[in-house]
């Protein structure tokens, strides 16, 4: 077998280039060789495709049978007689008998293999140098769907797919600009996978877009799976409980963050995209937001700020005033309370965690069963554990309301990965609460907030609008003002071009 060298150069011989071609993927029993005659010339052809991930239609079509079947007059007559005009041949291979769109030249042996297993054929030539690298990526994907991670009452029904040329298209038909910019990577020292880039240059920072460049081409490892591994290795803090980069599976959201000066990431084998850079109150947007009149957008916005309290605090608050500020809760209420903890083995903090464990242990349970009987496990195992923890006096049923109301409260975010940072944060708030009670909540909210403040996410400060002075940006935090009132973009992304209106 041959090593790879990046300064390997194809030949002019046929069987040399086949040699050097076999020697390096030749082992791989999906390589297809396929050896021809070109009719009326005297040169003989090879085709080297992988099987499967080609469009068979279109070699059969466009490039086998054109080659074999149609006439093609390269010799030049002469004293000592006919000779192969090489260069003729190549120019009318290239120009008038292959009908495919992308036909280019390649001489390198390391580029003309990086384009066979990214699902391209390599057409040689007897006698010309190099070979030509014809675009018959095919194969089976999955159709266009609607995302199942983000669905929507209104709005598209369109979600990205694993393969990156669909989601890059559907990206184009919906920005029908110019400037739209996508810059093309490959990582992974093994499997090489495609990733792209995508910008508007007119209204990105070029900073932010350097920064995003420098980071993903410092990326050094033996393959990406998913987005998510790109995410860890560019992140500004591995150690931050948040995301700092927004993944969703919608274009239209991808979209509206292109608009905004943000740069998406796209990775072939993956629907995720990557938005960068993302702030907090991004995390609690949705795309129906912008989709119903403001009042209705907003009046659902303030209801996620609502469940984002409760989902964080609400155990917590139950802990601290049951253990230590009873006398904070009004007399009736403290008497229920405590005639349905009448019984009960276990202090506040041990009955809370068995229930949030439980809850949580069902909430994985559900995802990684088959989806019918997921949602039964979920549903039922809530019902029977529940009620039968009660019955066995394990814990009292104001507590199983609270959990409850707390689980349901996490499921409204509409970003998954913030929904995880909110579980993970309601367990160290919990913990302060039994310890410290009310001052413990205060102090752990208190730490959590100033690592928001401190926190970046490509430069920008991951509080967003609520530290930063570009009174506009309020605009599109709590509430969402009137579209016509919505003139100016994000100021904290510094885009090129502030105004959208």
């Amino acid at each position: 077998m041959y090593a790879l060298s990046s300064e390997t150069s194809l030949t002019s011989s046929l069987p040399a280039n086949i040699e050097l071609i076999m020697g390096v993927i030749g082992h791989s029993g999906d390589i297809v060789l396929r050896e021809l005659c070109i009719l009326h010339s005297p040169c003989n052809a090879a085709l080297v495709y992988i099987h499967g991930i080609v469009d068979t239609d279109l070699i059969n079509d466009y490039v086998l049978s054109p080659l074999m079947h149609g006439k093609i007059e390269v010799a030049e007559h002469g004293d000592y007689g006919d000779k192969i005009d090489y260069a003729r041949l190549k120019n009318i291979v290239a120009s008038s008998v292959i009908g495919l769109c992308e036909v280019k030249e390649v001489s390198l042996l390391e580029v003309c293999i990086e384009n066979i297993l990214s699902g391209k054929t390599v057409l040689l030539i007897d006698g010309i140098e190099g070979c030509m690298v014809l675009g018959t990526s095919g194969g089976k994907s999955r159709n266009i769907e609607e995302p199942v991670t983000e669905s929507v009452v209104r709005g598209s029904r369109e979600g990205f797919v694993e393969d990156i040329g669909t989601n890059l298209a559907i990206v184009r038909k919906l920005v029908k600009n110019p400037n739209l910019t996508v810059l093309f990577y490959r990582v992974g020292r093994e499997t090489r996978r495609e990733l792209a880039v995508v910008y508007l240059k007119n209204i990105a920072n070029d900073t932010l877009v350097e920064e995003v460049m420098r980071r993903i081409e410092q990326i050094d490892i033996d393959d990406a799976p998913e987005s998510g591994s790109i995410e860890q290795l560019i992140e500004d803090n591995p150690w931050s409980p948040f995301p700092q980069l927004q993944n969703t599976e919608r274009p239209d959201k991808v979209v509206a963050a292109l608009l905004e000066g943000r740069i998406g990431i796209i990775l072939d084998g993956t629907p995720f995209t990557l938005l960068a850079p993302v702030t907090f109150p991004m995390l609690l947007q949705a795309p129906e937001d912008y989709y119903e009149r403001w009042l209705v957008g907003s009046l659902i916005r303030i209801l996620r700020y609502l469940l984002v309290f409760m989902g964080l605090f609400l155990p917590s608050l139950y802990i601290a005033l049951v253990s230590y500020h009873q006398g904070l809760i009004p007399s009736k209420l403290a008497i229920s309370i405590t005639s349905s903890r009448e019984g009960v083995p276990f202090p506040t903090i041990i009955e809370a965690l068995l229930m949030e464990v439980t809850i949580e242990i069902l909430r994985e349970a559900g995802i990684r069963l088959p989806k019918p009987i997921g949602q039964a496990v979920g549903i039922v195992g809530g019902l029977v554990i529940g009620q039968s923890a009660v019955t066995a006096g394990i814990v009292s049923p104001i507590m199983v309301i609270v959990v409850s109301v707390t689980a349901i409260s996490s499921f409204a975010l509409p970003n998954y990965s913030g929904g995880i940072s909110l579980r993970i944060l309601r367990f160290g708030m919990m913990l302060a609460a039994s310890i410290l009670g009310l001052y413990g909540i205060v102090l752990a909210f208190l730490l959590i907030c100033c690592h928001v403040v401190r926190l970046k996410s490509f430069g920008v400060n991951y509080a967003g609008a609520f530290v930063h002075t570009h009174v506009s940006d309020l605009k599109d935090t709590f509430i969402r003002f009137p579209l016509f009132l919505m003139k100016q973009r994000p100021k904290i992304f510094r885009p090129k071009d502030k105004r959208r209106m």
